[in-house]
């Protein structure tokens, strides 16, 4: 595979690990309803997370950012030699 090729694959795959991570943040919220305090107070809503879909958010954010560096990198060394 050369240079150039495996450069743009490695940005086609931070592109992907970056859809990734922001479909894990939005799959990782929910709404709750949260009980009164004291009578006759209205109920509220409050958002949670889960943890483990932000940690994965997380990750793939790290190996988004990781991919791109590394592409352009070799891209731009793929530029140089040719």
């Amino acid at each position: 595979m050369t240079r150039r090729r495996r450069a743009i694959v490695e940005l086609a795959l931070a592109v992907v690990a970056a859809v990734g991570c922001v479909v894990a943040w939005l799959q990782s919220r929910s709404v709750v309803e949260v009980a009164p305090i004291a009578d006759g107070e209205p109920t509220t809503r409050s958002v949670t997370y889960y943890a483990p879909l932000l940690v994965l958010a997380l990750v793939l954010a790290t190996l988004a950012g990781v991919l791109v560096v590394v592409g352009v990198a070799r891209l731009q060394r793929a530029r140089r030699r040719s």
